[in-house]
């Protein structure tokens, strides 16, 4: 924290704050706190990077500055900046009142969860407007080509998916179909625990730092990792908000259980990589979403076919 304290006293918007206190939760590589003043309120969430990532960083606050205009509930970017002698760089953005949806749903009725899953898929529509720059290469060379890069560290990697034969089996067959997919802006890592929740009601999103381009309903697998598995009813009101609560077509669940499919095989390599000691984590996950598809044999997820049962559906 000594470190942090140094920083602030070298960022002018923050020296009238009188207390840092560190975000532990996470997987980002970014140092993250929230500043207080001296009545205790929660102003800022700085985030301190390694100067090497200085241009990513300037292109994720471009990206929250175009979230603002069209009137994204996310964090606003305040203040970008580096301090070149501690090879650091900085951002700071507005602090969202509220706690994790993946706390907060729990406490709350299936309608309640519902109407916020509502309110995050009309939010990750807005999020999916902004076009990738020209120079992108298509969605479908990227992505095959990241794909095969993940098999090739997975076959090497020493730990085995229970039915990778099927598995395999059903992303190669299904590649085909990522072709001619949109390039547009991604948040990258939409779920319920980027999604801050305050009395009952969504009230932003937060963490943009793994922001992609590519096909938006790739964004849709984390539904399938994570959210699911805290609130289905938060997951169906999120697929329902972003198609203008209407039952999704056959080609969005195709999609989605490829690209789905296609996160078992990176979750291993990437888990291996990050936080090894949370392997056994990650499988239970990818277990859970294999049952859900019954080893791929079916493209929409048990979950939401039992949804049809809540009334509020």
């Amino acid at each position: 924290m000594k470190e942090a304290y140094q920083l602030r006293d070298r960022i002018p918007l923050l020296q009238s704050s009188t207390r840092l206190e560190k975000i532990h939760k996470g997987y980002s590589g970014d140092d993250k706190y929230i500043v207080y003043d001296s009545d205790e309120r929660a102003l800022y969430i700085l985030r301190a990077f390694s100067i090497d990532q200085k241009h990513n960083k300037r292109l994720e606050f471009r990206c929250l500055n175009w979230m603002e205009q069209q009137g994204v509930k996310c964090s606003r970017p305040i203040e970008i900046g580096v301090l070149p002698d501690q090879g650091l760089g900085y951002m700071i953005v507005s602090f969202i009142e509220g706690n994790e949806a993946a706390e907060e749903l729990p406490l709350l009725t299936a309608e309640e969860q519902f109407n916020i899953g509502i309110e995050a898929g009309l939010q990750l529509r807005k999020i999916h407007q902004l076009r990738c720059p020209e120079n992108m290469t298509p969605w479908y060379e990227r992505m095959a080509a990241k794909h095969h890069r993940y098999r090739i560290e997975y076959a090497k990697c020493g730990t085995m998916i229970k039915g990778e034969k099927r598995l395999l089996a059903f992303i190669d067959e299904h590649l085909h179909i990522m072709q001619d997919r949109p390039n547009l802006f991604q948040h990258d890592d939409f779920h319920v625990g980027n999604l801050i929740v305050n009395n009952g009601k969504l009230s932003g999103v937060i963490d943009f730092d793994r922001f992609d381009w590519g096909d938006p309903i790739h964004e849709f697998v984390k539904v399938g990792m994570f959210s699911s598995e805290v609130s289905v009813p938060f997951s169906v009101g999120q697929i329902f908000g972003y198609h203008d609560r209407k039952e999704p077509g056959e080609y969005f669940w195709q999609l989605y259980s490829l690209y789905l499919a296609m996160t078992l095989i990176s979750s291993i390599v990437w888990i291996l990589k990050v936080k090894p000691e949370e392997l056994e984590l990650m499988l239970a996950k990818i277990y859970r979403v294999m049952e859900d598809h019954e080893n791929f044999s079916r493209i929409t997820p048990a979950w939401y076919s039992q949804s049809e049962a809540y009334p509020i559906f």
